[in-house]
């Protein structure tokens, strides 16, 4: 565990240009950690991406001699990136009371479905390590959660960082900082009551796609769990349900309409956040819609539709 501390040390001014290169692929090394601190705490992307960029132009903002003081620019950058976030989710609450219908973290592909990690690579996505804590079930908790209590939890309980630490980045006390995490914690486990991810949830959401593309209520009634929410998000640019469904009743009325254009689409199995999950391509095979499900005790307690064009843009073939 790096400390965050700015510790310094005296390199002088003399150093060989091989330190140089050294010290600047150290730097750039840091990218795929920041990227996925960045995706998990602020549930985008494009928003993890501007900021771990934000934070390389502060870096290479600094003189010479200040950044050869700096003992640990990991630690440094970690630092930056955490403060960056923090605002980051300070603002997109007030962002997101103007968004057109329900806002929801932007799904990711998993290695399977993609080429496999590569530290050049030029998509973000390709990046992100999966693991839970980026399951879609998790990044929708986490979206209840205030910033500070977002921000805590994620560095300590999955980062692994000491609560002194945090409270560098978010200007608090250690002990504010454990109470935040604590009550993150609380939300996560109360969301995971009864939750067990299994190797039939895979079963699950492949009988789902065969009952719906077959109408075929008595097993949709069966797949289903009689309280399912299903939640979409479409950012006003394509069409979809707008406010939550309620129950499987709703649920099923209004994927048996969707059955209607499953001619139009092809719907194809494919992990999303590392869970089950499907996709609906387009007759271009473009992805139009991602599904990610939350599956307690053999049925889908959740379904969250992605239809907004800007959030699947790591969906492309």
């Amino acid at each position: 565990m790096v400390s965050v501390a700015k510790e310094v040390i005296d390199v002088g001014v003399g150093a060989s240009a091989d330190d140089a290169r050294s010290r600047t692929a150290e730097v750039m090394a840091e990218r795929r950690n920041l990227l996925n601190l960045g995706y998990r705490m602020l549930g985008s992307l494009v928003e993890a991406e501007d900021v771990v960029q934000e934070a390389y132009a502060r870096w290479y903002a600094l003189s010479t001699r200040e950044r050869a003081q700096i003992e640990r620019p990991g630690a440094w950058l970690t630092t930056v990136t955490s403060r960056l976030c923090l605002n980051q989710l300070r603002s997109a609450r007030v962002r997101r009371e103007v968004y057109v219908g329900e806002w929801l973290p932007e799904p990711i592909p998993t290695p399977s479905a993609r080429r496999p990690p590569d530290d050049d690579a030029s998509d973000p996505a390709e990046r992100i390590t999966l693991d839970e804590s980026v399951s879609m079930a998790l990044m929708v908790v986490m979206e209840s959660m205030t910033p500070a209590e977002r921000v805590a939890f994620i560095l300590h309980d999955v980062f692994g960082y000491a609560f002194a630490e945090i409270g560098e980045i978010v200007g608090r006390s250690p002990g504010a900082c454990r109470q935040l995490a604590s009550s993150a914690r609380s939300r996560v486990r109360r969301a995971r009551s009864g939750r067990q991810a299994t190797a039939a949830n895979g079963d699950v959401v492949r009988d789902f796609e065969r009952a719906w593309r077959t109408k075929d209520i008595d097993s949709l009634v069966e797949l289903l769990d009689p309280s399912v929410v299903a939640t979409a998000d479409s950012g006003g640019q394509a069409i979809a349900f707008l406010e939550p469904l309620m129950g499987r009743d709703e649920v099923i009325a209004v994927w048996l309409q969707l059955a209607e254009r499953i001619g139009e689409i092809t719907l194809h199995e494919q992990p999303v956040n590392g869970q089950p999950g499907l996709i609906a391509r387009g007759p271009d095979g473009t992805t139009v819609s991602v599904y990610a499900f939350d599956i307690v005790g053999g049925r889908i307690r959740h379904i969250w539709v992605t239809r907004n064009p800007d959030k699947l843009g790591a969906w492309v073939r």
